[in-house]
């Protein structure tokens, strides 16, 4: 696929073009990356006439993701805050000479670990609880979806993102989520799940494929909304 970029001032613009009737513009989170997919004829001086027309608009979103709220880093100390389903928790910090585990109550998060345990453990811990609470709630999601969507879903991964919430392997009939929705309200994580999996039927974000999430989840653009407006992780994103 060919890709071409046009310069306006400090923006660059990536252009694609596909088989489709209007032209898509898109502000990408977290790093205010910019693309722009245009039907096959679209003469260039169109498509830039078009960018330049969109150039305060562009501006208007990249602010906005600057100045949206990222985590700090976490340590994995008591009282520190820490993020679940949406919800605000307080850690609790156990050492005992015992297995390591997590347990939630309602109000806190409760993280057992061996005496002198490092940060890099203790997250390490916090990350195999955040992945077994995913399995919990994400093969219910599929199974729900499935037969409205009319797709099977070979097989699901979580898996540490930078700058995706999920991706699709359409001829493994597979999906891949980031393990970082697990601090994002459920509504969220369904939303994600839909989107992978509607991509088993179209690979690309062609027409097609946004009209059908139109049709499936009328509230997808509220809920990529909200999910972009989210803080961000504390690691260093590249978009």
């Amino acid at each position: 696929m060919m890709v071409e970029t046009i310069q306006l001032g400090e923006i660059a613009i990536a252009v694609t073009r596909k088989d489709i009737k209007h032209v898509h513009l898109s502000v990408h989170p977290p790093s205010g990356r910019v693309t722009l997919v245009a039907p096959e004829a679209t003469r260039p001086e169109v498509v830039r006439a078009y960018a330049v027309a969109k150039l305060g608009w562009i501006r208007d979103q990249q602010a906005k993701l600057r100045g949206q709220a990222r985590e700090t880093p976490r340590e994995f100390v008591a009282r520190e805050s820490h993020y679940l389903w949406g919800k605000r928790y307080l850690l609790s910090v156990r050492e005992a000479e015992a297995k390591p585990f997590v347990r939630l109550d309602h109000r806190r998060i409760m993280l057992t670990v061996r005496p002198d345990s490092s940060k890099v453990k203790r997250e390490a811990v916090m990350h195999e609880w955040h992945k077994s609470l995913l399995h919990e709630a994400i093969p219910g999601l599929i199974r729900r979806w499935e037969p409205k969507l009319g797709v099977e879903v070979a097989g699901y991964f979580l898996q540490r993102m930078k700058t995706k919430w999920g991706g699709c392997n359409h001829r493994a009939r597979t999906i891949r989520l980031n393990t970082e929705l697990v601090k994002k309200p459920k509504d969220l994580l369904e939303y994600v799940v839909v989107h992978e999996m509607l991509h088993l039927l179209v690979p690309t974000h062609s027409e097609r494929f946004f009209v059908l999430m139109s049709t499936y989840y009328p509230a997808w653009r509220e809920a990529r909304a909200e999910l972009n407006e989210l803080p961000l992780g504390a690691e260093t994103w590249r978009g």
